[in-house]
């Protein structure tokens, strides 16, 4: 491992010496929000902090800019920046690129300053690195501060406009403190020209709906208490300002909350020229679009993990100094969390088991716009659900323990949105300083793709006991072992004769490396999360560590290279074949394998228990054999750990539909553990959210009666007959997602387009809101006159085309292993409709 120096030309402005006077007692808090702001022609950095006895403000003394240049461009480069009217110094540092040549650091002390002089050297042809790290993003990761900070600074005395603390001249430092943060939910209800109707807030301690109305009519006598009343748009927002600063949160939750609700508030506060005053020491809140920027600014923003912009949602950020406002659908995704559709009804039925209290969802605007006009208090109660149902499903899903602990793992802020390249540079960034390199930049032409992970050709058949091995995080054992690190390939390239082969060329050297320590210490800390049982820990830590392939693979990364991706992946081939190999030794039949699991046959009369113990055999015999592998060719110790996962009882490895070939990422099995037996499906229609209920609940029930050895003719007969007398109509709904606007389907027009055209021409007859011309879902029943949506039907039901599409292909996909068709089945059944 390398030795870290600290390089003090990336952080010119930090002293070491700790002031301990009484104006500089140190605290702890954790990091909220951070900006830059200028002054004077200097650039300081503000963080929000909380802490145990409220926010505090953080300013730091004037920071600078810095991009790097070829040492044998500085001539060069002060030429170039001396025809500049910027304040800016270059001098020679103890750095180099990754291709050895010495280095030069650029300082300058505006961003303006920054984007001028990195067009003044595109337009000289000179190359410069690491540009694209914010200022505030490279203060702290290069202090290694995550999350939580210690900080000093010259207390500056509080006022009535500026209640909260401000330390100027601040310096933080790592920190290790716990935030309990004051959470409020917000929700807002308007028109669909955007005229808001109400505003509302909910805590734990705390419920509060704003709407416009009048409080002295007799219908709003009776109010709850926490309904207040507001006389107009401007009242609304004045009111929704006060209450928010008075219940002063550190965090504000929503759903699409950024890119809805507080998009529409800065803009409804702009046209009733309103200050949306909801920062803390009375900050106002603004809204940035996502802008695109020219191709090599593109490449080289100030954002580490840049994002497409999207014209037609107008996708954004909000800034609201001291409160950081979080996404419930972007920290679902973050948590790698999947639903079949991320409305929050949808995800509140499925986490809760409750939903909204408008159950139309078609008609949700016609019930907002009825319902302010004739029911504000309905209204209000629907709003402040919306608000109280965002909270439950953090508090279900521990949403803000997760983006804490991953912010306290990577130093990603908490409503940072994926941020995988982000979390990398910051924890290696630092570290590859300290061992003497920059960075490289972002390829150009996005990277080269890297080979995939490995995926057997699988042997269909319906099997009798099939056991599943998984190596345990694969990819990152392989990381831990192989020594796969860019620092460590750059000096496994320099110095070859003790190195670690990798693949297409790849050396690594087996001492100056960090990624495999970084994998190594995140790792003990995910096995201490689960003996805690601290889900939320070591689901964060699990994220984090299998990200480290995707980002190496991506031309995103500036630490991409196709031989740190292609040296995993090819190495992970190379060990499932040849684990494979070791277990079909054993007298073992291998049926399939992918990424990291093993499926093998055991071909033979077996119970629960004597298969159970098979598996665990056959995971010691591997580790073993991996063990003696490694060290005896590579002399590398072995960080590969193949663990006996699942036992099926039954098994079907399906072949793909029209062919005999074998199917891949896709099962069913009968699965035997101590609670009794679980159907599981993979990648087959049960789990597909484009097919049916009655497609699933067919097959379902089918294969577990195959899996059981029980009859199923009866059953196929009945299933179908009752499909033509009607009675299951309710399962008969396709719910499909709309990808594009409906204006862009023009040559391929699948069935869910053409009910979406459908439903939106019904629709402007009826003088409603267009529902579907902007992407989303649409359900919708496939009729005699073609797909018709579910709000609109009139033609009868095509019951044929659900048997030919929805049950035969399911039938179809097991049957034939158990010596049956379909059609043999119901043949003559089906002539009789």
């Amino acid at each position: 491992m390398v030795t870290e120096q600290h390089p003090s030309v990336l952080t010119p402005n930090t002293q070491n010496a700790q002031d301990t006077s009484p104006s500089h007692l140190p605290q702890a808090g954790f990091i909220l929000t951070r900006q830059q702001i200028e002054r004077n022609k200097q650039t300081l950095l503000e963080f929000w902090l909380s802490t145990a006895t409220g926010a505090v403000k953080v300013i730091t003394p004037a920071e600078q800019f810095v991009l790097f240049v070829h040492q044998s461009d500085h001539t060069a480069v002060a030429q170039v920046l001396s025809n500049q009217s910027t304040s800016h110094r270059i001098q020679k540092v103890t750095l180099k690129t990754f291709q050895h040549q010495p280095a030069s650091a650029v300082y300058l002390t505006t961003k303006q300053q920054l984007f001028t002089t990195r067009d003044a050297l595109i337009l000289a042809d000179i190359d410069f690195f690491e540009d694209d790290i914010r200022l505030a993003d490279r203060y702290l990761m290069e202090r290694f501060i995550y999350g939580s900070a210690t900080f000093v600074g010259n207390v500056s005395t509080t006022t009535e406009n500026h209640p909260f603390p401000v330390l100027r001249q601040g310096k933080l430092k790592p920190g290790d403190y716990r935030p309990n943060f004051k959470v409020l939910s917000l929700d807002i209800e308007c028109s669909e020209r955007g005229e808001l109707y109400s505003i509302g807030l909910a805590a734990t301690d705390y419920q509060c709906v704003i709407m416009v109305g009048n409080s002295h009519l007799p219908a709003h006598q009776n109010a709850p208490s926490w309904l207040r009343w507001a006389n107009t748009e401007t009242d609304l927002l004045q009111q929704f300002c006060a209450a928010l600063q008075s219940y002063d949160p550190d965090i504000i939750v929503g759903w699409n909350v950024v890119n809805f609700d507080c998009r529409l508030l800065i803009k409804r506060a702009e046209i009733c020229r309103v200050a949306l005053i909801i920062g803390r020491n009375h900050a106002v809140a603004r809204w940035r679009s996502r802008g695109r920027l020219p191709s090599r600014v593109q490449r080289q923003n100030l954002d580490a993990d840049p994002e497409p912009f999207n014209e037609e949602t107008g996708n954004g950020f909000v800034n609201i100094p001291g409160r950081v406002v979080i996404d419930g659908i972007d920290a679902l995704k973050s948590a790698t969390y999947h639903f079949d559709s991320f409305s929050l009804e949808s995800v509140s039925q499925s986490l809760l088991g409750k939903g909204k209290k408008i159950e139309n969802v078609h008609d949700r605007m016609a019930h907002i716009n009825h319902d302010f006009r004739h029911n504000k208090i309905k209204l209000a109660e629907y709003n402040l659900q919306d608000c109280v149902l965002v909270l439950e499903i953090f508090d279900h899903t521990n949403l803000l323990d997760f983006l804490i602990l991953r912010s306290q793992l990577t130093g990603l802020e908490l409503d940072r949105v994926g941020g995988s390249v982000a979390a990398f540079t910051n924890l290696y960034l630092p570290k590859l300083h300290r061992a003497g390199y920059i960075a490289p930049n972002r390829p150009a032409d996005g990277g080269l793709a890297s080979p995939g992970g490995y995926v057997m050709n699988s042997k269909p058949g319906l099997y009798n006991h099939v056991l599943v091995l998984d190596f345990k995080s694969l990819y990152p054992s392989i990381i831990r072992t192989f020594k796969i690190d860019p620092l460590g390939l750059i000096e496994g390239l320099a110095h070859p004769e003790n190195a670690i082969e990798g693949f297409k060329g790849a050396v690594f050297d087996r001492e100056k490396h960090f990624l495999p320590d970084i994998i190594t210490a995140l790792w003990q800390q995910r096995d201490q999360a689960k003996k805690d049982r601290d889900a939320a820990r070591s689901q964060a830590i699990k994220i984090l560590m299998n990200s480290f392939y995707g980002v190496l693979g991506s031309g995103g990364c500036r630490f991409y290279d196709t031989r740190l991706a292609s040296s995993i992946t090819m190495r992970g081939h190379h060990i499932m074949q040849t684990t494979a190999a070791w277990i079909e030794e054993q007298g073992y039949n291998v049926i399939y394998g992918d990424t990291d699991s093993t499926f093998v046959w055991l071909n033979g009369n077996h119970t629960s228990e004597s298969a159970h113990q098979v598996g665990e055999d056959l995971a010691t015999m591997i580790n073993q054999r991996w063990q003696h592998t490694l060290h005896h060719d590579f002399k590398l110790s072995c960080n590969l750990e193949m663990e006996f996962e699942t036992h099926f009882s039954r098994f079907l490895m399906p072949t793909i539909r029209g062919s005999d070939t074998g199917s891949k990422k896709r099962y069913a099995g009968l699965k035997l553990n101590s609670q009794g037996s679980e159907l599981v499906f993979k990648g087959l229609e049960t789990v597909r959210s484009d097919w049916t209920e009655l497609a699933k609940d067919f097959q379902q029930v089918l294969y577990a009666l195959v899996f059981e050895e029980k009859p199923v003719a009866e059953y196929i007969r009945d299933y179908v007959n009752s499909v033509y007398q009607g009675e299951r109509d309710q399962q008969l709904i396709y719910r499909k997602r709309l990808r594009q606007r409906l204006t862009h389907y023009v040559k391929n027009v699948p069935p869910q387009v053409k009910a979406a055209r459908l439903a939106d021409a019904r629709n402007a007859e009826l003088g409603r809101p267009l529902q579907y011309q902007n992407k989303g879902w649409i359900s919708y029943i496939y009729t005699t006159n073609g797909p018709e949506p579910v709000e609109y039907r009139t033609s009868r039901i095509d019951y044929d085309h659900y048997i030919e599409k929805q049950l035969r292909p399911l039938a179809d996909a097991i049957l034939p292993f158990i010596d049956m068709r379909f059609d043999d089945v119901t043949s003559k059944q089906l002539g009789l409709f």
